[in-house]
Order: structure tokens, then sequence, then C-alpha cells
């Protein structure tokens, strides 16, 4: 990446300002090192005439706020008329079965050796189709634990506090060192008095093969089962039958990929969230919303990562299945996939 003064300001696209995209720009912003361009869509035009509302757990109320811009599309570097990108943020949700892909979606504003790119979406694997698209461009990894919601048209809620932990994938063309530094001006420029839990961490990967014992096993099992999380541990039968197998071959998938999850993973997965609300998963909401879900790189990675090692997963192969199941009706009722047979379908 290009050298940058002290007294310059990093250029930073967003990409998916719903909440936690939302958050992070404005946190960016009130850092005073970074100068962003929001890319909205449907609440594009609320925001370019009222300005932004966050109601915010550590923000407070913030009323009409407005980044450096608001556009309504990916900019195009190429045509000369906007400067090059210092990192793009995507925190779209990640459904690489239904184009456009992320990185169909942000090449035009990539500048080859300058552009960091962080991924602050779920799953693993997820930098895999951007190292062959963007082989000179440092890659970085954000875990997002923050809770923020778009409530309506450019008003966020934001209810549980910024936790990212930030680090950097490997892109075999970028030299570590160069990944690592981008990585840790990122944290730097995003958290500058350190009053943020947003965070460089070396072992990025292992907070992702640990979210993935979560997001891979009370996901899509309450997506399926349309339940909350109190309610399937009242079952037992749920949790034993399902999430403890489940959790228990990600443990195995990510052992083979060379990660130790932490002793007390069951523990922890089934004691995340509290006993005393109706709490759904995020998959789970978007399920009965109709809207499409991240089952690929939540399920289906984990699964081709395992057959790759020769690990067992069956608990999760069935759960997988199912989800396809239910992402295919999604794809029926939004005109993306149209049933029909095709050559060579055996069950015609």
């Amino acid at each position: 990446m290009d050298s940058q003064s002290s007294m310059e300001k990093a250029r930073v696209l967003v990409v998916g300002t719903g909440g936690i995209g939302t958050v992070s720009a404005y946190s960016l912003e009130k850092g005073g090192q970074a100068k962003v361009t929001a890319v909205m869509r449907s609440n594009y035009t609320a925001a370019v005439e009222n300005g932004i509302d966050i109601d915010s757990v550590q923000y407070g109320q913030v009323k009409a706020w407005k980044p450096t811009a608001i556009v309504n599309a990916v900019p195009d570097v190429s045509k000369g008329d906007v400067p090059s990108f210092d990192y793009i943020i995507v925190t779209t949700k990640n459904i690489p079965d239904v184009p456009p892909t992320v990185e169909d979606l942000i090449a035009p504003a990539v500048t080859p050796e300058r552009t960091a790119i962080v991924l602050s979406q779920n799953g693993i694997n997820i930098e895999k189709p951007l190292i062959p698209r963007f082989p000179t461009n440092p890659l970085i990894s954000s875990v997002a634990y923050t809770g923020a919601t778009e409530t309506a048209l450019a008003k966020i809620y934001h209810d549980d506090d910024d936790c990212q932990k930030i680090g950097a994938f490997a892109n075999p063309q970028v030299p570590m060192e160069v990944a690592e530094g981008a990585a840790k001006r990122y944290v730097q420029m995003y958290n500058p008095d350190g009053k943020l839990d947003v965070l460089y961490v070396p072992e990025v990967d292992k907070v992702r093969w640990r979210k993935i014992a979560y997001n891979g096993s009370m996901n899509p099992v309450a997506s399926i089962l349309s339940m909350d999380v109190p309610t399937m541990k009242m079952s037992r039968h749920i949790i034993d039958d399902l999430i403890v197998p489940i959790v228990e071959e990600v443990r195995a998938i990510a052992a083979a990929n060379g990660v130790t999850l932490q002793p007390d993973l069951m523990y922890a997965v089934t004691h995340q969230d509290p006993n005393d609300t109706g709490f759904k998963p995020s998959m789970c909401q978007d399920f009965e919303k109709r809207n499409l879900m991240e089952i690929e790189n939540l399920v289906g990675e984990p699964i081709r990562e395992a057959e790759k090692a020769g690990v067992p997963a069956p608990t999760l192969k069935i759960v997988y299945a199912i989800m396809k199941g239910l992402q295919a009706k999604i794809k029926a009722e939004k005109g993306i996939w149209k049933p029909a047979f095709e050559p060579g379908n055996p069950w015609e």
C-alpha cells in the first residue's frame, strides 16, 4: 500500500451500510483518521435527504449524520473521476450462490497494490474467491460481534457494543508483513484511542473457526425449526441430537486445518445467548423474513473442508442439505430460481 503522511486521512469505501456497516462508517469518521464514502442503495435517498439516525449503546443519539460521501453504487476508480481508495470494507451478507459475488461487487473500486480489502463478514474461506481476482491487494479479516440493525431506512439501532477481532488473510503474492501492517493500520484508524473492543488478532483464522462452531450449528438448526435458542435448549434433545454433534464436527474439522478450539467450546456455544429472551439467530430471522441466507460460508464450506481432510461430518451434511432446500424455496419466491427439470436430472 502507498505510504500516507500522518496528516492525510485514509480514503475508505464502505460497501453494505446496514447496521454494522453504518456503525463502522461512523466509528471510522469519529476517529478522525478516515474519510468514508458509503455505498447505499434502498436507503440512499433517505440518507441524502435527512441523514442517518443512530440510536447507539456507545455513541448515544446520533441525529442526521452523514459520512464524507454517500453514493448509490460502487464507484469506478478506473474512470479517473474518483480517487483511489485505501480501504474497502465489505459488510454485506455473503451469499456466493446468488450474484453478484463480493469480488464482482467491489472490483470497480479496487486499485491493485494499493487498496486493502476488509471482509467484515461471517464464514470461513471467504477470502479465497478474492485471491485470484485481487492478487496484489492485502486482504483483511474482521470477525464482528457487534449488534446493530437497520430498523427503517437510514435508521440504525446499535444495541451491542462494537466488538471486532481483526487480522490478515494470507494472499500469496502479498508479503504477510504488508498484509499485517494494513490490518494494524486499520485497527489504529478505527480505534485510535483504544476505547473500543476492536483489536488486532494475529491468529484470526482461529476466531473464525470459533464463530463457525456457533454459526454452523445454532443458525441453521434454529432456521430449520423456526425456533428461538432458549426453547431449543429447553427441549434438550435438539441440543443433544443436533447442536452437540455439529459443534464436535466443527472442532474436528478445525483441528484438521491446524486450529485447536477451546476446551469449553460446547459450553461457550450453548451459553452464548441469554435464556430470558426469545432470541433467534440471524439466519433464522432471515428465513422468517424470506431473505436469502448465508448457508454456503457457514455450513457448506466447513463440509467441503471436512471432505478434503477426510473428517466425517454426517450431521452437518444433513443440516446443509435441508438448508439448501429452504434456500431454494426463497430463490423460487424471488424469481432467482425457476423450478424445472434440467437435462440429465435422473428424477424426472
